[in-house]
């Protein structure tokens, strides 16, 4: 393997927590992870294709809402009972519902959003740096443009990704030193959200063709390298995939 692309190593025995495991970018990401010899743990809400994952991958499956800030935290402790360390956590569970108008959208349902999107993050960020701080290692976010520009229908997305990105800043701030910090934004990706936004038809993305997407793998890559001494120049910051440099260094397409 090159020096250009040993990154790809990045993650070669260390402990990794994924949330929001079980499809789109989290599932991506720990196939791929698993195959860079990472030690994963795979949390997520209950269901068939985590259980499977979890499986598939031999990772440690961990049952777990992150909007219950105690069982994220017990999902961290697992993987340190595990496997002495958690080296790389991902922040990756997100949801996009509810759709629609301010003045339409259900109150509790966008708060429920807010509770996973950005509780979530601040739940995993908290348990993480309580057992990461001392020894090191990587704290990613996936972010989003929505998160910089007002997108109408998708009020309760665009604002808890702002706060997560926010987050992501002052966890720097507060830990940066000892640790890899940063957010992805992926850009438009061919995911099960996406199909949810493109059916609701709640916001202008919903009429983009489906060949604009990109597949997931390619954030999958992205945080990979994120885990690396490669992409240090972006702590405390956001890695986009719509930079054209980014997408190069990666070797992935224009």
């Amino acid at each position: 393997m090159s020096t250009k692309t040993a990154w790809r190593n990045s993650v070669a025995g260390k402990s990794v927590l994924i949330t929001g495991a079980s499809r789109g970018i989290g599932a991506a990401t720990a196939r791929l992870f698993a195959e860079a010899g990472a030690k994963l743990g795979l949390a997520g809400r209950s269901s068939e294709a985590l259980s499977a994952l979890a499986a598939e991958l031999d990772a440690k499956l961990l049952p777990c809402d992150v909007t219950d800030a105690a069982q994220v935290e017990a999902a961290v402790q697992a993987m340190v009972a595990a496997h002495g360390a958690l080296d790389v956590m991902i922040n990756n569970a997100g949801v996009v519902a509810p759709q629609g108008p301010m003045a339409e959208v259900d109150p509790d349902a966008w708060s429920r959003q807010i509770d996973i999107n950005l509780k979530g993050v601040f739940h995993g960020m908290r348990a993480a740096l309580a057992v990461m701080q001392a020894a090191g290692g990587t704290i990613l976010t996936i972010g989003t443009g929505a998160a910089h520009t007002p997108r109408e229908g998708i009020s309760a997305y665009c604002a808890s990704k702002a706060g997560a990105l926010m987050l992501t800043k002052v966890a720097h701030l507060e830990a940066g030193e000892q640790l890899r910090i940063m957010s992805l934004s992926p850009g438009s990706v061919a995911t099960d959200m996406q199909a949810e936004i493109r059916d609701a038809g709640a916001t202008p993305s919903s009429a983009l063709d489906w060949s604009a997407h990109i597949p997931p793998e390619w954030p999958a890559l992205a945080l990979l390298w994120m885990c690396s001494p490669e992409a240090d120049a972006f702590r405390g910051g956001e890695v986009s995939l719509r930079d054209a440099g980014i997408r190069a260094t990666l070797g992935l397409g224009a």
